[in-house]
Order: C-alpha cells, then structure tokens, then sequence
C-alpha cells in the first residue's frame, strides 16, 4: 500500500493532500464522533480487494492520521457513518452474479485492537473467491485474521454486520436519520425508496419498515435523496432526471414537487439545517440553485461558477450561508450564501471591542491576532469565498467534517484526498 501526503505551513490555510492506492469516488464524515476530524474513503478497484481508509485530520500539526481496513466484497460506490456508532459503517459496492452486476449493501463494523474476526469465514464473509491470511499478533499473543493488498502489505477486514437485502433493485446510497437517536436508514434505489430499522438486524439483514415508489414514468431513476432535517425526520427528498420530489413518511404521500429544477440531470441536493423550507441543488447544468419549497416555480438563487457537471453541494451545518460544491471541472468551491442564511448581516458587524464597533469611517479594521484586513462598512454579498484546484480529476464528492465548521474534504476519482479549510479572513467575520 502506498500513499502520499503533502502537508502545508502550519501557521496558513494550506490544504493537506493524502493519496490512495486506488481510484475512489466515495467520501463522508464521521458523525459518531464530535471530537475529530474523521473522514471515510472507500476505493473502486476492479482488479484488487477494496478498502476503507478511516482518515484523520490533525489540525494542530497540518497532518493527515490514516487507518486501512480491507473491504472484501467489491467496489464501493457509497459510504456513510453511522450517528450512532463511529466504528460502524455502511458501504453500497458492485458485485458480479453471473453476466450481471448488482448492487448491495452491507454494514460493518471497524475493527478496534482487541477486536478481530472470530474465524476465516467470518472475515471472508459470503465471497469465497478472497483468501484471509493470519498472522501472529505478538501483543494479543493470538492469530489476527489480515487481508493483503496488492503492495503486500496486510491490513484488517472490517468485520461484516448485516446485509441490507432486497429485491427490488440496486442500492445507490444509505440515509441515516438525521436524527442521532434514532435507529432508521433509507436505502435509495432505482425507482424505489426503502425504510429500515436496524435495531432488529440479524446477521444476515435488517427489517424493512416501508417503501416508496417514485411512481414515475418507467426510465426515470433516482440520482440522489436526502433527510429533510425538520419536521421532526419526517420528509425525505429525492431527485430524479431533472426533477426533485419530497415525500411525508407520516402519510407516505407526496409533499412536493419541483419540477424541472434544472435543465439536464439533477445530482444532488441539501437542506438548509437551519432554514425549514429552504433547500440547494446541483446538476449537469453546471448550475447551484437554491429553492423556497413554499413556492418553487422560480429558485430564489442561481450560481453559475462550474464549467462542468456539479455533483455535490452541502450546507454548513453550523453555519449556513457557507455552502460547499465539486465538479467533475476538478474544481471545489466555498460560496458565502448571505442574502438566504439564517444569520443576517447584523451579525458581522458586532464586536466585543466598542472602539472598533463604533468605527464606521471605512477604515480597514486589523484582526485579532492575525495581520488579515476586511472592511465592514458595507454589508457583504453573496459570492465565492475561493476556488481550490487541487485536483487533477473529476471531483465526485466532497463534505464538511462533523465535528469542525471550518474543515472540509474534498476527494477526485484518481484518488487524491484534499483537507481544506474556510479561510480565517472569513471565519473571523462570521464569528465576531
């Protein structure tokens, strides 16, 4: 296994680059864990046993920590982290049946020192065309099951759950509630949305709750389906060719529709965490567009930046007019969303100090601490923040660290992770 890390002055924003042995296009946050900067990466080699690269950044010495796990069952496509659990995950990845391929599901659990598979064919789980290899742990002093990559370097399987099983069609993703306490997850597919309660998981699936069919002409898929994170958990949005449509689980019948949110293929969408009714999406339009679902004949908010297909846009849970995209441009960019955010300009012109609270001469004020200047005479304006072009490839995912507002990650298809951070010019004003 070979990877590579570039790491930056520790006293600017540089970003931190951690490369992967192989191509991936799956990226999430911890969620389990309040207290670092994790990150989830899952490879898609076609060739070679897959991984889980469980990343974390060291923000005090501009560094990236990184734990391998072998992922024995195909190539990932979807990763998310479990609210409840920071060790437990959920993959969706290819597997060959015959001709076909199919999609599937699978939650595990990441290994701790003390924590191994119980024997070869529980590490193997149901494929038998991998091999599990032991090795003696000198400080356990017992036989620990380890997994080879293809550089000869042995890493530990994640150690398998249960299965998400069904037969209606691949899995594209896994939703969990957005609320950390409860146990339900949404597994997207094709045509269908499936609801499910993992409490009473066995070793072999969980129990599904429900089902939702998009009902829409036959050659329409899903693309993307999010939480809505109000009203209790109790919405969930998906997109489909150029539309987007919610649904109320209560009743388990349309909310609404938006139709024809962009002009080709729409890839992903978000909601507000702090505005109800607000929601952003993305497509193949190249466009960003934000949506008052009270009243969607019109979006409230273009942004037309990208030269290629978007395919992903986040809200800032912590502070939302801070708004994340990437794009198959190899371009990500950071966008300050003000004129829709939850927090009005009242707020970037309040100060502890009052002598520089009562300046409103225009004169450039000095941060504290830092030699960065900004002027608060006018209120600011909707706009990009930056642009980073580390990337040399199609930027398939890219997402806000769960426990730090200011930390993001951003992940090519070449395999090249990329820790950025919003820049403290702008974290100053959104702060003081």
């Amino acid at each position: 296994f070979i990877h590579h890390q570039e790491q930056g002055n520790m006293d600017d924003d540089s970003a931190v680059i951690y490369g992967l042995e192989f191509q991936a296009r799956s990226l999430c946050a911890v969620t389990g864990d309040i207290d670092h900067n994790q990150f989830l990466v899952g490879t898609q080699s076609f060739k070679n046993d897959n991984q889980v690269h469980l990343l974390e950044f060291d923000e005090d010495n501009n560094v990236i920590d990184s734990n391998v796990y072998l992922h024995p069952l195909g190539e990932i496509w979807h990763i998310s982290s479990c609210p409840l659990d920071k060790n437990v995950l959920v993959t969706c990845y290819d597997r060959n049946n015959g001709s076909k391929t199919n999609r599937h599901a699978t939650a595990w659990k990441m290994p701790t020192e003390d924590e191994t598979p119980t024997s070869p064919a529980q590490s193997q789980v149901i494929s038998s065309s991998h091999t599990t290899h032991f090795s003696m742990d000198s400080d356990s002093g017992g036989p620990t099951p380890t997994r080879r990559s293809t550089a000869g370097v042995s890493f530990p399987p994640l150690i398998p759950m249960f299965h998400l099983t069904s037969d209606i069609g691949n899995m594209k993703s896994i939703l969990w509630h957005p609320n950390e306490n409860k146990s339900t997850l949404i597994s997207v597919h094709d045509q269908h949305l499936q609801l499910w309660d993992f409490q009473v998981a066995s070793e072999s699936s969980a129990k599904v709750v429900n089902i939702i069919e998009l009902g829409e002409k036959s050659h329409l898929n899903f693309t993307a389906a999010t939480w809505n994170p109000h009203h209790n958990g109790t919405q969930v949005a998906g997109a489909y060719d150029t539309n987007i449509k919610a649904w109320d689980l209560r009743a388990m019948k349309p909310a609404y529709t938006i139709e024809n949110a962009h002009g080709i293929l729409v890839r992903d969408l978000d909601f507000n965490p702090n505005k109800t009714y607000y929601v952003v999406s993305c497509g193949d339009d190249c466009l960003v567009k934000f949506w008052d679902v009270r009243n969607t004949t019109e979006p409230l908010l273009k942004l037309a930046n990208h030269s290629h297909w978007v395919w992903s846009v986040s809200y800032n849970r912590f502070h939302d007019q801070l708004v994340l995209t990437s794009s198959s441009d190899s371009r990500v960019m950071l966008f300050k969303i003000i004129s829709l955010s939850s927090e009005l300009f009242g707020q970037y012109g309040e100060f502890e100090d009052d002598k520089l609270a009562s300046n409103k001469c225009g004169e450039k004020e000095e941060l504290p601490e830092d030699g960065h200047l900004f002027d608060k005479e006018e209120p600011p304006e909707d706009g990009i923040i930056a642009t980073y072009e580390e990337h040399e490839d199609s930027v398939y995912v890219s997402c806000w660290s769960y426990s730090d507002p200011w930390v993001f990650a951003s992940l090519s298809y070449d395999g090249r992770l990329v820790i950025n951070r919003v820049p403290r010019t702008e974290k100053y004003k959104i702060i003081l």
